[in-house]
């Protein structure tokens, strides 16, 4: 059951509507549909809601620092509550799936995602789940950096939309534990082109 969801993202203005910031965007509209208000806690490192699903009270987190380093809220906030990685969802942009592409999975590596890779370094483990929101790879030679750390067109942004409209109709079975069910659902569905 997963008690803890996690939305990655760059804090400040600057990288609000990045694609970076696919997770942030996730939980905002999830806090926003689930009546969570979002609180800045200095001793998480981060800002906080609380919402009630299926009857079970969920914390979501958006940490407060860079991405790079947003293992360290997820740590603390862990601890905390002894959450174990198993009761933890990382929502994510994800370079190697197109937009309007969402995948659910558990454990695995970094895969060159420097919040993925310090969320694994402050839990010890690789044990937890992962929501991948597609956004696609740059083209003609851009950098991955300056590609992630932009806003996506008007298009990538529709199916953006509508992948978090789609994966948040399976949080409730997320938080009730029905992961395999959601995986099944999730992942054979290729996109909204």
């Amino acid at each position: 059951m997963i008690k803890l969801i996690v939305g990655l993202g760059n804090p400040g203005q600057q990288y609000e509507k990045t694609r970076h910031n696919a997770g942030f965007l996730f939980l905002d509209g999830l806090a926003s549909a689930s009546g969570g208000e979002w609180v800045k806690e200095s001793k998480f490192d981060g800002f906080l809601a609380e919402i009630v699903i299926a009857g079970r009270k969920v914390i979501l987190l958006k940490p407060g620092l860079f991405m790079n380093r947003s293992g360290s809220a997820v740590g603390k906030v862990a601890r905390y509550y002894k959450f174990v990685p198993e009761d933890i969802l990382v929502v994510h942009d994800e370079l190697d799936f197109d937009a309007g592409i969402v995948k659910l999975k558990k454990n695995g590596g970094h895969a060159g995602h420097n919040g993925l890779r310090d969320i694994i370094v402050h839990l010890g483990s690789n044990e937890f789940y992962r929501l991948r929101i597609g956004i696609g790879r740059p083209s003609n030679g851009k950098a991955v950096a300056d590609f992630v750390l932009s806003i996506p067109t008007k298009n990538e942004w529709a199916l953006m939309s509508l992948i978090f409209d789609f994966a948040a109709r399976y949080v409730r079975q997320m938080i009730e534990g029905d992961m395999a069910m959601v995986m099944n659902k999730l992942n054979s569905k290729e996109n909204f082109d």
